[in-house]
C-alpha cells in the first residue's frame, strides 16, 4: 500500500471525518455527562442515546462494506460513496461513546471496593476528579481509536497489495525505462547516453536490451501452439532483443542463441517447434501476414519470465523499425546495491530515464509515525490524570496512614490511577478503532479497474492491537508512579497558642 498523494488525501479525509465528528459529539457529551456533584449519578439518558448513535454509526459502516462486498468492478463516484458513508460511520461510532468514560468512571467504584487499598483510592480518585477525568479518557479514546482503526486498515491494505504485487522483473534485475509518459521507447540518442552513463556507474557490466516496434509501426504477436502466456508475465506478447536479453529471460548465461529462431520461454511440459508471427506493417495494410520461423524451448523457474523471445533480426527483416525499450543489468552478472541505484539516479536525467531494481514487494511504512503520533498523544492525555495529590483530604489521610508516611503508597496510588486511566481510553478505542478499520477496508479495497485481482482474506493485527491496549497501560502505570511527587509524611500539629 504505498502512500501516495490518493492516499494522503484519503488520510486527511479519514482524519477530518474520524476527528471532526467526535470532537463535535464525543467531547461535549463527555462533559456533560459527568454531573458537577460528585456525590450525584449520571443520568442514563446519555449513556443510551451513545449507544443509539453507535449503533448507527455501526450501521452506517456495515452498509458500506456490504456494498463494497462484491468483487466486481465500481466506478470512481461509486467507490467515493461506500467509502464516504463508511467514514460517516465510524465517525458517529467514536462520538456516540463520548458518555462511557464517565459511566465507567461511577460503576467502577463497588467493583473496587474488593481490591488492594491503593487500587481502590486510585478509582475513587478518578471519580472524585470525574470532569477532569473524563475529558483525558475520551481523548485518549479518540486518539487510540484513530490509531488502532489505521492499523487495522494498512495491515489490511497490505495483505491485499501483496496479493496484486506482480514484479516487473527477475529479483535483483535493474531496469532503466524511459521517463516519458504512455511508455514511449527511448530514442536512438537517449538510449545511446543512458547506456554510457550505466557503463560509467558500473563498468564491465554487460547491458542488455529489449526492443519494440516503433510508434509508426501497426500490429506485431509471436504466437506458438499449446503455450499459454500467464498472464502475469511481464513480457505478456512477447520479448525482442539479442542473446543477452534471451540469457537474461531464461537466468541461464549458457543458453544456445540463434538470430534466425524463436526461443519459448516456459515451465510447461510442452514441445514447440515453430512460432507463427502475424503481422501488419503498415496502418494501410488489409490483411494480416503471418509467417512461421522456427523455434526451441527454453525452460525457466521463473514464471514470470514466461514469454515468447524473438530475435530483433527476424523482426527487422519483416521491415519493422525498434526503438530500444529498457536496459538491463542481469541479477546474475551483477547485484545492484541501493547506493550504486542511487548514484545512478544521479547521473541520469529524470525527463530522459528512471532507474528500477526488482527487490520483490516492500510494504509500505509511511503509516507508522501516524499511528504513533496518534497513540503517543493518546498515553498524555491518559497519564494527565495520573499526577498531582490525592482529589481529598480524606483519601491523602488514608493513604498515609495506610502506608505509615512512605513514599511507596502514595507511588503505588499514582500508579494504578494513571494505568486506570490508560486502560479506559485505549480499550474504548479499540472497541471502537477495530470494527471501524475492519469495515473501512471493504470500500477502501474495491476494484477500480479491470485488472485488479478479487480481494484475499484480511489479517486483523489482533496481537498488535492487544499489546497497544496492555502496553499503553503498563507504560502510564511505571510513569505514573515514577513521577509521583507527592510526599506523604503526616502533617506536623499545630504549635500551641501561647
Amino acid at each position: 500500500m504505498p502512500f501516495d498523494l490518493a492516499r494522503y488525501a484519503f488520510l486527511a479525509v479519514f482524519f477530518a471525518l474520524f476527528a471532526g465528528l467526535p470532537a463535535a459529539g464525543a467531547i461535549p457529551a463527555a462533559v456533560l455527562s459527568a454531573p458537577p456533584n460528585r456525590h450525584e449519578f449520571m443520568s442514563r439518558r446519555f449513556v443510551v442515546v451513545g449507544l443509539f448513535v453507535s449503533f448507527a454509526g455501526v450501521w452506517l459502516m456495515g452498509l458500506g462494506a456490504w456494498l463494497g462486498r462484491e468483487d466486481s468492478r465500481y466506478g470512481a463516484i461509486e467507490s467515493l460513496g461506500m467509502l464516504l458513508i463508511t467514514l460517516i460511520g465510524a465517525g458517529l461510532l467514536v462520538a456516540g461513546l463520548g458518555p462511557l468514560p464517565s459511566w465507567l468512571l461511577e460503576i467502577t467504584g463497588p467493583y473496587a471496593e474488593r481490591l488492594p487499598l491503593p487500587f481502590r483510592l486510585a478509582a475513587r480518585d478518578l471519580a472524585h476528579r470525574r470532569g477532569r477525568a473524563v475529558l483525558a479518557i475520551t481523548l485518549a479514546m479518540m486518539t487510540s481509536a484513530f490509531g488502532i482503526a489505521l492499523t487495522v486498515i494498512a495491515v489490511g491494505e497490505t495483505t491485499q497489495s501483496r496479493a496484486e504485487y506482480s514484479p516487473r522483473a527477475r529479483p535483483g534485475t535493474l531496469l532503466v525505462r524511459s521517463s516519458t509518459l504512455f511508455g514511449v521507447p527511448f530514442s536512438a540518442a537517449d538510449a545511446g547516453t543512458v547506456r554510457a552513463a550505466i557503463e560509467r556507474e558500473l563498468p564491465g557490466v554487460p547491458i542488455a536490451q529489449s526492443e519494440r516496434l516503433s510508434a509508426e509501426s501497426w500490429y506485431f504477436r509471436a504466437r506458438a501452439e499449446n503455450v499459454e502466456i500467464p498472464e502475469e508475465a511481464v513480457y505478456w506478447d512477447q520479448a525482442i532483443g539479442d542473446e543477452k536479453l534471451l540469457r537474461y529471460l531464461t537466468g541461464d548465461q549458457s543458453t544456445p542463441y540463434d538470430e534466425s529462431t524463436a526461443v519459448v520461454i516456459t515451465s510447461a511440459d510442452v514441445k514447440v517447434d515453430s512460432v507463427e508471427l502475424s503481422y501488419e506493417i503498415n496502418e494501410d495494410d488489409e490483411t494480416t501476414t503471418a509467417k512461421t520461423v522456427r523455434a526451441v524451448i527454453a525452460r525457466t523457474a521463473d514464471p514470470h519470465m514466461q514469454t515468447i523471445f524473438v530475435p530483433s533480426k527476424i523482426v527487422r527483416d519483416l521491415g519493422y523499425q525498434l526503438q530500444p525499450d529498457e536496459l538491463i543489468v542481469d541479477p546474475a552478472l551483477r547485484r545492484i546495491t541501493v547506493q550504486e541505484q542511487r548514484r545512478l539516479d544521479d547521473r541520469l536525467d529524470d525527463a530522459v530515464a528512471e532507474t528500477y531494481v526488482e527487490r520483490g514487494f516492500e510494504a509500505s511504512t509511511g503509516w507508522l509515525p501516524v499511528v504513533a503520533a496518534a497513540l503517543l498523544v493518546a498515553f498524555a492525555c491518559a497519564l494527565a490524570t495520573g499526577f498531582g495529590r490525592a482529589a481529598n483530604a480524606r483519601q491523602a489521610r488514608v493513604l498515609r496512614r495506610a502506608g505509615n508516611g512512605s513514599a511507596a503508597t502514595f507511588r503505588w496510588f499514582c500508579a494504578f490511577r494513571a494505568g486506570l486511566s490508560a486502560l479506559y481510553g485505549t480499550l474504548l478505542g479499540a472497541v471502537a478503532g477495530c470494527p471501524a478499520g475492519m469495515l473501512l477496508l471493504w470500500p477502501l479495497t474495491v476494484r477500480t479497474t479491470w485488472e485488479a485481482p478479487v480481494r484475499v482474506p484480511f489479517e486483523t493485527p489482533w496481537p498488535a492491537i492487544v499489546a497497544v491496549v496492555a502496553g499503553l497501560t503498563l507504560l502510564a502505570a511505571a510513569l505514573g508512579a515514577f513521577l509521583a511527587r507527592e510526599q506523604s509524611h503526616p502533617p506536623k500539629p499545630a504549635a500551641p497558642r501561647p
